[in-house]
């Protein structure tokens, strides 16, 4: 299997075939309102290293679209220990693709963990992400509300 990203495209060729799809129109929904920013519930951790992470994932905070910070988030948030974040701004060109940093808050540190790169695609009016299992357990990807 080999993976290509052309700019607005992701192309994925196996056994010489080439399958191209456009993540803003082929994505996963993820809704969890324990992704949000503003959870503090400790109650229920979550651990997004269980989950086999494969393809686009689009967030929402109930019926909004929602977008993962781009600053360090306070440690015990988002339903984890360990909130995940990005390094640097969401792209802003319609289409672009772009590869970004994803750390993680712990032990005073807003990047205590082996940081992972995922790529995410500006799309009309919302983001879609294509999300790498985390380091360790107890790490969840946070949301907040979308700015334009």
């Amino acid at each position: 299997i080999f993976i290509i990203t052309i700019t607005w495209v992701s192309c994925i060729t196996t056994n010489g075939v080439v399958q191209c799809i456009d993540p803003c129109a082929t994505y996963t929904v993820v809704n969890d309102a324990w992704r949000s920013t503003e959870n503090t519930d400790q109650t229920i951790l979550h651990c997004d290293r269980n989950i086999v992470w494969s393809g686009w994932y689009r967030f929402y905070l109930g019926q909004t679209s929602a977008r993962m910070p781009e600053k360090c988030v306070a440690e015990n948030r988002c339903g984890a220990d360990v909130p995940l974040w990005i390094t640097e701004p969401h792209p802003v060109q319609l289409n672009e693709i772009v590869n970004r940093t994803v750390c993680n808050a712990w032990s005073g540190s807003c990047c205590h963990f082996v940081s992972h790169t995922i790529q995410i695609k500006v799309c009309s009016g919302y983001y879609v992400y294509k999300l790498q299992q985390p380091t360790a357990c107890w790490l969840a990807y946070c949301t907040g509300k979308v700015l334009w």
